[in-house]
């Protein structure tokens, strides 16, 4: 056994309490190109705004919900007090790998220098403040996204694909040696089950995951704790989860 149960990474999340200017408390709007994301409430509440194929929606987070979202969904997480999440996403190390889009303007995501500009995020002291402005920029983005409708969500889409298309080749590696190697696992174990052969269980065993050292780090959406995988497997910097 090496990978937490379906190839899914997990992350502790403390959403972002401060203001942006729009007066909502919380985190910076972005989507994923590959992968689906779900919340698991743990603490506190609040709302995540979304933008869909249905449109901006607003979802109210209380203790106990439990909400998902596919690929190519603009979300951003508005704290309401103390709001907590367990954050699952599928394929774990496509998010890490740069899988995130933000929505800054879109004249920051047709220029590569711009949008790599302001997307990173530097280590020590002037992470917060990176944070702040990495998340207005999106949120000016989010307001262009929602007053232009749908052909904004397209071309937001087409700039996503643009972003990533470069990263594919290594997210095939890591999907080919994680996630489909799961799948193709539990395929083979259930073809010796149904030929009555024990298969796999012969190797039955536990692992534990490993808290990742030096405390919460800064993500999209708030504080991040996150656990370190096997060995070769990717780790998540504490960048881009959540």
């Amino acid at each position: 056994m090496t990978l937490f149960p379906g190839g899914v990474a997990l992350t502790d999340l403390e959403v972002y309490d401060e203001a942006a200017a729009d007066g909502c408390r919380g985190g910076t709007p972005h989507l994923h190109t590959a992968s689906s994301e779900g919340y698991v409430v743990i603490g506190g509440e609040g709302a995540v705004q979304t933008v869909s194929a249905a449109g901006f929606e607003e979802h109210p987070l209380h203790v106990g919900d439990v909400l998902s979202f596919s690929p190519g969904t603009v979300h951003r997480l508005v704290n309401g007090g103390d709001l907590r999440l367990l954050v699952v996403m599928s394929n774990a190390g496509l998010p890490e790998a740069g899988d995130a889009v933000f929505t800054f303007p879109a004249a920051v995501r047709a220029d590569p220098d711009a949008y790599a500009v302001a997307a990173a995020l530097p280590d020590g002291a002037g992470a917060d403040a990176a944070v702040r402005a990495r998340r207005d920029l999106a949120l000016e983005g989010f307001a262009e996204l929602r007053a232009g409708g749908s052909a904004a969500f397209r071309a937001l889409h087409e700039d996503a694909v643009r972003i990533v298309r470069h990263r594919v080749p290594h997210w095939q590696e890591l999907f080919d040696a994680t996630v489909a190697a799961e799948t193709a696992r539990v395929a083979s174990q259930l073809s010796a089950l149904a030929g009555g052969d024990p298969g796999m269980l012969g190797d039955a065993a536990v692992a534990r995951a490993v808290p990742r050292g030096g405390g919460r780090r800064h993500g999209m959406c708030g504080m991040l704790r996150t656990w370190d995988w096997p060995a070769g497997w990717p780790r998540d910097d504490g960048r881009m989860g959540g």
